[in-house]
């Protein structure tokens, strides 16, 4: 008679509301950084909320692989290494390196892979001829657009706000060459000083949202367990890369689940270049320990908007202090109680990652769980 053991089944993850059930692997793709200027706070929240996920979702026993894209062909990049007087590869290159040293700094874990777009444009090509003959695009005068019309209420939006988005972020929704507004470049022509390269409708570049759908079909296929980035980029661009993978493929949905993390503001207004309200990380870092950044990060919900208070940072210091303090004295509880505390924190963790609840937790009971969750969400 076959004899069966009994097997442990660990708990599944729960990310914005909905269980993640995993087996084996977890393919996470992160929207990187256009590099062409210094990091904020705003891109440090994003990247050491993706860490913890890959911590998490690694502690509930799969193999996660972080795809992060480096969006080294852009106009905004362009533009900047014009005014810069380099060229875009070398001054992408440049800042690339200090977003590398912050997150280093900021014990953020290098992603297993991290394709360049500029490496990519063979894919985007592909990408575009499948599309028009899938009849999901169309080509017009040496550029290649796809029919997003569809694409604003799939994302649950009306059309005033979803035209103001795409004008905000370079979409040119008012561009006369296509048949709807919320049609979006998959390839575009080039000329003058713009990055080319040769196609089968003349010299051009890859569009924005079609980079990244090529890194990550390169990458993982046709679908990923999670997409990630910042909670500003849900539209336009994680809405259309995930509508250009799915109208190529015929795979639904393209992500089984988000984490777009929460917008940093400075006085109510979204931290950002074009608003002068930019809190660098490097700076923060000359004055805490990395700890304390990643302690202000972390001691809220990842969803939850929130408005960046230097007096925080002392708060967040502070919780850190607490935190090793009660590492230092000795655990509270009967024998044995240990492992209960320690599958309460990660059960937390698992729950949407509530590090707040698990801080608590690991906080009241002392010792070795606090010393263990401190050393898993960075803080020692």
């Amino acid at each position: 008679m076959e004899q069966r053991h009994a097997v442990r089944l660990r708990p599944g993850v729960t990310l914005g509301g909905a269980p993640l059930q995993l087996v084996g692997r977890a393919r996470v793709y992160a929207c990187g950084i256009t590099p062409y200027d210094v990091t904020h706070l705003g891109h440090a929240a994003t990247y050491v909320w993706i860490d913890v996920l890959a911590r998490v979702l690694g502690s509930a026993g799969v193999e996660v692989t972080v795809c992060r894209n480096v969006t080294n062909v852009d106009d905004v990049l362009t533009a900047a290494a014009h005014r810069a007087g380099e060229p875009y590869d070398r001054f992408a290159a440049i800042q690339q390196f200090y977003f590398d040293g912050d997150m280093a700094a900021l014990g953020v874990g290098r992603p297993a892979l991290e394709p360049r777009a500029h490496a990519y444009v063979a894919q985007v090509i592909a990408l575009a001829s499948g599309l028009l003959e899938r009849g999901a695009a169309y080509e017009r005068n040496g550029q290649v657009y796809f029919r997003g019309a569809e694409v604003p209420g799939r994302a649950g939006l009306d059309r005033e706000t979803a035209l103001r988005l795409l004008d905000e972020y370079g979409d040119r929704p008012g561009d006369t060459a296509r048949d709807d507004p919320f049609d979006v470049p998959v390839w575009q022509s080039s000329d003058g000083d713009e990055p080319g390269w040769d196609s089968p409708w003349g010299p051009g570049r890859p569009g924005w949202h079609a980079e990244c759908t090529a890194m990550a079909l390169d990458a993982f296929g046709p679908a990923v367990d999670v997409q990630a980035g910042g909670a500003d980029l849900r539209f336009p661009h994680h809405a259309y890369q995930a509508a250009l993978a799915e109208a190529l493929t015929g795979v639904t949905p393209f992500a089984r689940a988000r984490l777009q993390s929460a917008v940093v503001s400075v006085g109510g207004a979204k931290m950002a270049k074009s608003t002068g309200n930019l809190v660098l990380v490097k700076d923060l870092l000359a004055h805490y320990p990395a700890s304390a950044i990643r302690m202000l990060i972390l001691d809220r919900r990842w969803d939850a908007d929130w408005d960046y208070d230097p007096a925080d940072l002392d708060r967040a210091a502070a919780r850190v202090e607490r935190l090793a303090a009660a590492a230092g004295r000795p655990s509270r509880g009967t024998p044995g109680s240990g492992d209960a505390v320690r599958t309460a924190t990660q059960s937390a963790l698992a729950n949407d990652l509530d590090v707040p609840a698990a801080l608590k937790i690991a906080e009241e009971a002392g010792g070795a769980a606090a010393r263990d969750l401190g050393a898993f969400l960075g803080l020692r």
